[in-house]
């Protein structure tokens, strides 16, 4: 059975489209992985023919996701609190919630996560974490925000994400693994080993 990793957050912006292309790619070497696009507007499913070495599916694939024969299954979810995040959620081994490192972004966190606590409760291997997202280089990160976001009892990952155009132009330009940006490539693959020895515990 597929382990499937979902990526979450209520508010639009935050970069779940960008680090689930390129979460993605990082497996698809050594696992046999599809990334689904759960968002019916489709910006990752609509790029598929631009990455032909990865199974992209649509949305549809969702309501069938426990009988694909995958390693590996990312979704990336719509920018609002679907009625599917719980569906999704009961199937899923982890959900990564990206946030920025800014107020008004632990804000609007709390939703979510009051989903994923919910789920947790009726799928109880469902593990889940924080990866903070498009830092702002050498802005850094106030002790309040991570203060903020360690008070809501979901964990906060390691890695940290940096704002880069690299990263952001990554999925025109084959994925962030193909650049020659070495540390938004440390960053992500980093982020990858995280979440796997998560799952893996």
């Amino acid at each position: 059975m597929a382990k499937i990793i979902t990526i979450a957050h209520q508010k639009g912006g935050v970069g779940k489209s960008t680090l689930a292309l390129n979460l993605a790619l990082c497996f698809k070497d050594q696992l046999k992985v599809a990334l689904i696009d759960s968002d019916v507007q489709g910006s990752i499913y609509h790029i598929k023919n631009d990455f032909p070495e990865l199974d992209i599916l649509s949305p549809e694939k969702i309501s069938v996701i426990p009988d694909l024969s995958y390693d590996l299954i990312i979704v990336d979810t719509p920018p609002y609190l679907s009625n599917k995040l719980n569906e999704l959620f009961g199937y899923s081994d982890y959900v990564l919630v990206p946030s920025k490192a800014g107020f008004f972004d632990v804000m609007a966190i709390k939703s979510t996560l009051a989903l994923i606590r919910f789920a947790q409760a009726q799928n109880t291997k469902l593990k889940a974490g924080i990866v903070l997202n498009m830092i702002k280089p050498r802005s850094g990160i106030t002790s309040e925000v991570i203060e903020l976001l360690s008070s809501l009892g979901t964990p906060i990952l390691t890695t940290r994400i940096v704002d880069r155009v690299s990263l952001a132009r990554s999925s025109m330009t084959s994925g962030i693994l193909k650049s020659s940006d070495q540390k938004a490539i440390e960053e992500v693959t980093h982020l990858a080993e995280e979440i796997v020895n998560v799952i893996s515990e």
